[in-house]
């Protein structure tokens, strides 16, 4: 419930920091039921430095752990980066070799993240995410404003030269496009950023405030809050902007809305009483309440996965903890302490906003093992991710 959270927030000016990088990380206990399972156990040897940094956090932010040779795992990792990147996985219970393979081109860092991959497709037969963009916010509220990045921080940079106030960039799926939330011209508009050309446009002209916009997965609409009503409610539109249509007609605040992965239902945050989740239909109709039972009664910022099953989202109070429940609802589970869920596309990790002290920082998540590394830092704050699909 990214407005209804942060959006007069005005407290301390912290200045724009610029990205300093991938940094070293926290550790938890992970692997596929999504509500807790043990990680695959693997041994790795032969890779140092960057190459071998890089390969032991992507696998184990999807859920592997490092064991020694003693604990005989089925899966024996080993390689070499003399120049390139040269990788090797054995299935050592069906005496079989999975992979042998090396990377060339690009960067040593490149090289590792291609072979990471590759590592986790012959084990587990589902792609990795070690190609990934993020988008964010940089600063805390004012000034803040939109950041780009490689999933790990590297290659970051500043999109938005606004000085002001910016909330919620999302990615235009399968373009190198984003929708964002600012105050540069007053109230709150949504703008599409073009990174290609640089070009932005407010999109979607309406009166009064637009904000919190979630493209749908096929990159036909566009959910968002409008208040032109005079309240605060859910409309969809074409992704040109076109064919606007009213959701939701409440006195109560609805924010927050994100897609289920067909493109025909919408979740998003009313506060009927206190913060809770809802889900409608594109077409419209009455907004069905999604029970999450065992985690407290604030719960915003809901992110559908892209297999459908799972919500992500916040449980709110004195402190921020993420929470996955059943798309159709029933029991609901802590993670771990965080806000600003946003699913990748393996439906297993999770990058979110960590709070740390006077800032927040990024990390990544995965929920089945609760493996937790902090992967991107900046001088001052950065929150709100949005995983590029």
């Amino acid at each position: 419930m990214k407005l209804l959270k942060h959006i007069l927030i005005f407290g301390t000016l912290i200045g724009t920091g610029l990205l300093t990088g991938a940094q070293e990380l926290t550790i938890d206990r992970p692997n596929q039921n999504i509500f807790g399972a043990k990680p695959i156990p693997v041994t790795m040897t032969g890779f140092t430095g960057e190459a071998d940094s890089v390969l032991r956090t992507d696998l184990y932010i999807v859920g592997f752990a490092f064991v020694t040779p003693d604990k005989a795992p089925q899966y024996l990792i080993s390689g070499s980066n003399n120049g390139r990147v040269e990788g090797r996985v054995v299935d050592a219970v069906n005496k079989s070799t999975l992979l042998s393979k090396a990377y060339t081109g690009g960067t040593t860092r490149t090289q590792a993240h291609a072979l990471a991959n590759e590592i986790v497709k012959v084990i587990t037969g589902k792609p990795g995410i070690f190609g990934g963009k993020i988008a964010f916010k940089i600063g805390e509220n004012f000034p803040s404003e939109v950041g780009v990045a490689d999933f790990d921080g590297a290659n970051a940079t500043v999109v938005t030269p606004d000085k002001s106030m910016i909330n919620s960039p999302t990615w235009v799926p399968g373009q190198r496009k984003i929708l964002y939330a600012s105050w540069k011209n007053g109230a709150p508009k949504i703008y599409e950023h073009d990174l290609s050309s640089g070009a932005r446009t407010v999109f979607a002209r309406q009166p009064g405030s637009s904000y919190s916009p979630s493209v749908s997965p096929d990159g036909r609409h566009v959910a968002m809050i409008l208040d032109k009503s005079g309240s605060p409610d859910l409309y969809v539109c074409d992704i040109d902007g076109t064919n606007m249509k009213q959701l939701t007609r409440t006195k109560e605040d609805e924010s927050s809305p994100c897609w289920s992965p067909d493109s025909r239902q919408i979740c998003f945050v009313s506060r009927k009483g206190l913060p809770g989740l809802y889900r409608i239909s594109v077409d419209g109709g009455e907004p069905k309440k999604i029970s999450a039972v065992g985690v407290g009664s604030t719960l915003t910022e809901p992110d559908w996965s892209p297999d459908g099953k799972t919500i992500v989202f916040t449980s709110g109070g004195r402190d921020f903890n993420l929470c996955v429940v059943s798309a159709e609802g029933g029991e609901a589970k802590v993670v771990v302490s965080g806000e600003d869920p946003c699913w990748t596309p393996n439906s297993r990790t999770v990058i979110f906003t960590r709070r740390q002290k006077d800032r927040r920082i990024l990390s990544l998540l995965d929920v089945p093992t609760k493996h937790v590394k902090d992967v991107t830092q900046l001088s001052g704050s950065c929150s709100q991710p949005s995983w590029a699909r």
